[in-house]
This record gives structure tokens, sequence and C-alpha cells, in this order.
């Protein structure tokens, strides 16, 4: 079983950064593929970004491909997401997600486990 808490969320301007962070607990993270998904206020989860269990392949969705960047640290058991140049329609509740490979875990149907997300607000 694996725990996963998502932070960093908060409020910016667009065209600002923020880092989002999400500590694992439990179970053994450096085999598990970790990504990232967004929900907007009425909108069904979508997919933002995905990383292979060693960290050396990442896939990222054509709408923050260039500005958004995922990364593990395997040793710290953590995964993050670094936003640049932020747009208002990044503004989303932002989750944390696990599963066995990379191309599983690009749909929702693949995940095994989430974390509770972190809301993240872009004003314009």
């Amino acid at each position: 079983q694996v725990q996963l808490v998502e932070s960093g969320g908060g409020l910016v301007q667009a065209g600002g950064s923020l880092r989002l962070s999400c500590a694992a607990s439990g179970g053994s993270f450096s085999t598990y593929a970790m990504g990232w998904y967004r929900q907007a206020p009425g909108k069904e989860r979508e997919f933002v970004a995905v990383i292979t269990p060693s960290g050396g392949n990442t896939l990222s969705a054509n709408s923050v491909k260039g500005r958004f960047t995922i990364s593990r640290d395997n040793v710290k058991r953590t995964l993050y997401l670094q936003m640049n140049s932020l747009k208002p329609e990044d503004t989303a509740v932002y989750y944390c997600a696990a599963g066995p490979s990379a191309p599983i875990i690009m749909t929702t149907r693949g995940v095994n486990y989430w974390g509770q997300g972190t809301q993240v607000t872009v004003s314009s």
C-alpha cells in the first residue's frame, strides 16, 4: 500500500511559477511509475505528466509541454512538478498518481494510488 501526500499548491499570478511535491510512504517507491493529473471545476480529471520508475523517461500533455517539468527523487521518495509560465487555465486541483508503468498510468483507470490533491489557482 502506498500513501501519497501532495504539497506546494497555492495562489499565483499568471506568468508565475510553483513547484508541487508528492511525498510517498509505504510500498516500494522506486518501482512505481509516477504521474500528475489535474481536475478543474466541472471537468474530468486529466493527465498532466508521467515519469518512469527510474526517472529516465518522462512524457507531458501537450497543454503543459515546455512549461511543466516532472521529476523524482527515489532516495527522498518524492515526486515533483515544476510549473512555470502558469496560465489561468492551469487552475485546478493537482493529484499525484502511482501505478505499475508509465503507459498504464497515463489513463485514470491505470492508476493504483492517488493523493488527496493540492489546489493551484492562477489569477489573470
